[in-house]
């Protein structure tokens, strides 16, 4: 793997000796001295760095619906302007049974395979999800079956691509019907079928409402199972990132929002409190952080774009946080496909030349 270039902060530094306690409850753990060996977990968040997803293509209703399909030389692309894994979101359940065994369309399954051996071909890391499975959120209960055998299909699949490099994520974003105790069983549930064929993958699991970071205390995990890595996404100020985002009711009168930068944000200002609370959630509980999406849209105006890219890229390096830039080519892009070119402004907010 290359190096990963961020700053690792003291978090890093620490070991965690954790106590038989579930997540939600007391303090599970306490730092141990400075210069101990870092955890297995934090170690294999750690090899995420710096990261970008390969958004709107497979988790698209169909291949190319959504005007992005993969090609091998982005990945290459990736590879070369300095990051170390890519998180490809799939869209599953468009492309898989609807009667059990609920069997996941070979072709299909063929693609994604050769989107995650394009990763392994340049030496980046990947992040395996379940991406859009709309229903999932209005009825769990319903399609917990099928939820589940999707990603025994999924674990079997990958069961030998390398630990090192290949991570399962569960499910983005639980909301809607997925509360907080429906969504801990499910994933528990998922996390068990996942361990039947992978017992040392690691596993990135995240809270619900839209993983917020608020509701990172809501989430509880085996005390046992030390191979998760939870995430978050973080999209704030919601009214700056999304504006103009059509899929947004309300967001045109957004339009032209600016975001003032670094210099202007106090250091004990909203964004900077609610990093800090996260990074004392992870070092509470002996959990690695992973910052799996965060991006501001295209019609927001560029220079406010960098500058918050660059702040929240920042502050998740502060914290020692991995993460993953959402997203490569489409309407948040740093890559301008149709002029096959990197947006340079947002690339250096998100790998500096130097800092």
């Amino acid at each position: 793997m290359r190096s990963i270039r961020f700053r690792v902060s003291a978090f890093f530094a620490l070991a965690f000796t954790l106590a038989a306690v579930p997540i939600g409850g007391p303090d599970v753990a306490r730092a141990a001295e400075p210069g101990s060996a870092k955890s297995p977990a934090h170690q294999a968040a750690e090899r995420l760095g710096r990261g970008v997803n390969l958004g709107n293509a497979l988790e698209a209703p169909s291949l190319g619906a959504w005007g992005m399909t993969l090609e091998a030389e982005y990945f290459e692309l990736i590879a070369e302007a300095g990051f170390d894994s890519v998180r490809i979101p799939v869209r599953w359940n468009a492309h898989a049974g609807q009667e059990p065994p609920y069997k996941i369309d070979p072709s299909f399954m063929k693609r994604f395979e050769w989107a995650v051996d394009q990763a392994l071909k340049h030496d980046l890391a990947a992040v395996v999800n379940i991406h859009h499975y709309n229903a999932m959120y209005a009825n769990p209960d319903e399609h917990r079956a099928r939820f589940l055998a999707l990603w025994r299909q999924i674990a079997e699949r990958f069961a030998d691509h390398p630990r090192e490099k290949v991570y399962f994520e569960l499910f983005n974003e639980p909301h809607g019907e997925l509360d907080a105790a429906t969504w801990n069983e499910l994933a528990m549930d998922a996390l068990e079928v996942v361990r039947e064929s992978n017992p040392a993958r690691y596993v990135i699991v995240g809270p619900v409402q839209w993983n917020q970071i608020e509701k990172l205390s809501a989430l509880e995990l085996p005390v046992h199972d030390r191979r998760i890595i939870v995430t978050f996404h973080f999209y704030d100020p919601f009214h700056f990132t999304h504006q103009g985002a059509g899929w947004v009711d309300g967001s045109d009168a957004w339009l032209g929002t600016e975001w003032p930068g670094e210099e202007r944000a106090a250091p004990k200002g909203d964004l900077f409190m609610r990093f800090h609370r996260a990074y004392e959630w992870s070092l509470q509980h002996g959990r690695p952080l992973y910052l799996g999406e965060f991006g501001a849209y295209s019609r927001a105006p560029m220079a406010s774009r960098v500058r918050w890219t660059r702040f929240i890229r920042k502050q998740a390096e502060k914290h020692g946080f991995p993460w993953a830039y959402w997203e490569f080519g489409s309407g948040f892009g740093v890559y301008d496909r149709e002029n096959e070119r990197w947006r340079n402004g947002l690339l250096r907010a998100l790998i500096p030349e130097k800092e």
